[in-house]
């Protein structure tokens, strides 16, 4: 079995820069927890939370329920100079960069870095802990509409 190139674990530290949330158009998929969680920090019912802060993505295949972004593509929740619901926030951006396209080889990890400034920067991320957040985002269900 050949050495993961994160044996040794990776430098990452959120910079809090916001480039993976503002400036560029994409899709912060939601799971079901990520809209359990949406839902009793707004107080706000399901079909509230998703008509004033949710889109619908054709994947083709299926559909999926996904932020919406702002006419600038800033993320819906990004103000004032950073996320309105930071402690709150989809897994998909508290896991982030610890994606498994960006985990495939040390070639995938140094081309999502050179648009991310905290990525081979700050402290270690132990390789456990890298496990650990590809578990729980395999585990994790997203919403299939």
């Amino acid at each position: 079995m050949s050495k993961l190139f994160y044996e040794s674990g990776l430098k990452f530290e959120c910079t809090q820069c916001s480039k993976c949330c503002r400036y560029d158009p994409g899709y912060v998929f939601l799971s079901y927890n990520d809209l359990a969680n949406l839902i009793k920090y707004f107080k706000i019912s399901e079909n509230e939370v998703i008509e004033k802060y949710c889109r619908t993505v054709d994947m083709g295949e299926h559909k999926r329920l996904s932020l919406i972004e702002k006419p600038n593509y800033d993320c819906i929740f990004w103000d004032n100079g950073g996320c309105e619901i930071y402690e709150n926030r989809p897994l998909q951006c508290r896991s982030y960069p610890f994606w498994k396209p960006f985990l495939l080889n040390k070639e995938a990890w140094e081309l999502e870095s050179e648009s991310c400034p905290g990525m081979n920067h700050g402290n270690i991320v132990p390789k456990e802990k890298i496990e650990e957040w590809l578990k729980v985002r395999d585990s994790e269900q997203y919403i299939l509409l």
